[in-house]
């Protein structure tokens, strides 16, 4: 069933003293910008890294009594279902396609999870993790499209508006749609006149390309800086597209070469480590692409990274992203 607010009520209560209350932070560096208070979630803080956790928690509470849990992954929806499900002693067997960084995967496993790599699409990792349900009787736990996964990422919009009631605008990542969804649901049944933005990169954004064609619809998957939004929705997603269609105001898609400074910027101006998925609501508001009016937040979902990678581009070198070069450039040059 949908969720609605109860339960995402119900899912703070799941996850408290673990996962909840991460800071919410002002940029100044970002309100200059634009002109107004532009604050920061801190998801990154998360005890692994990411908020994942959140949902994670919630849903695996609710297999205490299976066989074990499954789930495709693109490294952090697999590393909180393995954080849950060891807290609570249950197999936990985490499904992940070639393009996943090895650092992801690292993490994974030494959570004591098993890991599978299969393929090159999430699309593989997820027949994987169907075939799993089917043979060993594993519960699958979605990284989206699963109810108490989306109350889960909700909780994050509990904490907004009870910190910032005020709020007029909301930058959110984008991929599979669950902490859309989640954040979307509880911060605007708070607030219904808070505009709510989901932001993707342009290459392989299934949720966008679903949107626009008005069903969930597959993408070619590709390399990426937001590698963490990477990755189809479901062709029979039953709450994520639907649930983004209907609360999401709009989409935006931002290039790799505006993910690059916008990772230079969060470095050099905030001093925060993140993922290249975190910064994208960043990288609209600095590319003009979004306009925000009065209190912004975005949510800086993660931190973990290939630091090789990540030090390229803070260090202003070129990175190549399978047949895409992005040109290096020094900060603030």
């Amino acid at each position: 069933m949908r969720p609605v607010l109860a339960d995402v009520l119900a899912a703070a209560q799941v996850i408290a003293g673990v996962a909840d209350h991460t800071p919410l932070v002002p940029s100044p560096y970002m309100s200059g910008i634009v002109g107004g208070e532009f604050l920061l979630k801190l998801e990154n803080m998360q005890p692994i890294g990411a908020f994942k956790l959140r949902g994670a928690l919630n849903a695996v509470a609710g297999a205490q009594d299976a066989a074990g849990v499954t789930c495709c992954s693109t490294g952090n929806h697999g590393r909180g279902v393995a954080y849950a499900a060891r807290a609570r002693g249950l197999r936990a067997v985490i499904c992940m396609s070639e393009l996943v960084p090895q650092a992801k995967v690292d993490g994974i496993r030494a959570l004591g999870a098993e890991v599978r790599i299969i393929g090159r699409s999430q699309d593989a990792a997820q027949a994987e993790a169907e075939r799993l349900v089917a043979k060993d009787g594993l519960t699958e736990i979605s990284p989206f499209d699963d109810p108490l996964v989306i109350a889960g990422q909700g909780t994050i919009g509990l904490e907004l508006m009870a910190a910032r009631p005020d709020l007029e605008t909301l930058l959110i990542p984008l991929s599979g749609g669950g902490l859309a969804a989640g954040v979307a649901l509880a911060a605007k049944t708070i607030k219904p006149d808070l505009r709510v933005i989901g932001i993707s990169m342009d290459r392989g954004a299934a949720m966008y390309e679903s949107l626009r064609a008005g069903h969930p619809v597959e993408v070619e998957e590709v390399p990426s800086l937001a590698d963490s939004l990477g990755g189809g929705i479901g062709m029979a997603n039953r709450l994520s597209f639907a649930m983004c269609r209907d609360l999401l105001d709009d989409v935006i898609l931002v290039t790799e070469e505006e993910i690059y400074t916008a990772m230079q910027v969060l470095y050099y101006e905030d001093r925060i480590v993140a993922e290249g998925a975190c910064v994208v609501g960043i990288a609209a508001v600095l590319s003009g692409k979004v306009a925000p009016k009065g209190p912004t937040a975005t949510i800086i979902t993660g931190r973990n990274l290939d630091m090789a990678m990540f030090t390229r581009v803070v260090t202003g070198q070129d990175v190549i992203l399978g047949d895409k070069v992005i040109k290096g450039k020094t900060y603030g040059t």
